[in-house]
C-alpha cells in the first residue's frame, strides 16, 4: 500500500498562529478559517479544483492588516506540500495549467524541483475587492514558492475584475500542482530527475 502524502504543522508567530493539515490525494474537501473571508474563499477553491483535502485555522493581526496572515499562510501551505511530498518519487514534478475565468485568463506553471524560483506578471487595473488586496495574491504565492521550493510562474495573460483575476489564478495553480504531485506508474519509485534526487 501506498504511503498516505499528508502533513500537519502549527505555526505559531508573535503576528500569526496557523493550525493546517494537507492530503495530497485527497477529494477537494476543505475546512478554512482565517478570518479573511475572500482569502477563505480563494483557499476552498483551490482545494476544490485540486482535489486536496485541506484544513486551515489562522488566527493573525488582522486587526492591523492581513497581509501577515495571508503571507504565513503561504508559508505553512508551502511546507505542508514539501513534507507531503516527501522525496517526489514517482510524481510528473511539473505541471502547467492555463484557466480561463469570465474576461480573464491565467497561466500557471510549476516544478517541483527543490530549487526555489517565482515570477509573477499580474498586471490588475482596480487591485481590491471589498477590503481585500490582490495584491496580496503575490505575496502568498511568493511565501509558497519559498518553503515549497519549487519554480512558480504566475501569469495573467488577460483579464480586469479582481476577484475574476484572483480566483483565476488560484484555481489555475490547483490545477497545475495537482497535475505536477501525481503519480505516473511508470515512474515505480523512482524519482524525476537524472541527478538522483531532487
Amino acid at each position: 500500500m501506498a504511503k498516505a502524502r499528508t502533513a500537519k504543522l502549527t505555526r505559531n508567530t508573535k503576528e500569526t498562529r496557523i493550525q493546517a493539515e494537507l492530503n495530497i490525494d485527497g477529494t477537494g474537501e476543505s475546512t478554512i478559517d482565517t478570518g479573511i473571508p475572500f482569502f477563505d474563499h480563494m483557499l476552498t477553491l483551490f482545494a476544490r479544483h485540486g482535489l486536496f483535502d485541506l484544513t486551515v485555522k489562522a488566527d493573525g493581526d488582522i486587526d492591523v492588516d492581513y497581509h501577515h496572515t495571508v503571507e504565513d499562510t503561504g508559508i505553512v501551505l508551502g511546507q505542508l506540500v514539501k513534507e507531503a511530498l516527501a522525496e517526489k518519487k514517482g510524481i510528473r514534478r511539473y505541471g502547467f495549467f492555463l484557466l480561463p475565468m469570465d474576461e480573464c485568463l491565467a497561466r500557471v506553471a510549476i516544478d517541483l524541483s527543490n530549487r526555489q524560483a517565482f515570477v509573477y506578471k499580474v498586471q490588475a487595473s482596480d487591485t481590491m475587492v471589498r477590503d481585500f488586496s490582490i495584491g496580496l495574491v503575490k505575496e502568498f504565492f511568493q511565501a509558497f514558492a519559498n518553503e515549497a521550493c519549487c519554480n512558480l510562474h504566475v501569469n495573467l495573460e488577460y483579464g480586469e475584475e479582481p476577484h475574476h483575476i484572483a480566483e483565476s489564478i488560484f484555481k489555475s495553480f490547483a490545477r497545475a500542482l495537482d497535475s505536477a504531485t501525481q503519480i505516473d506508474p511508470r515512474l515505480g519509485d523512482s524519482i524525476p530527475t537524472t541527478k538522483g534526487m531532487l
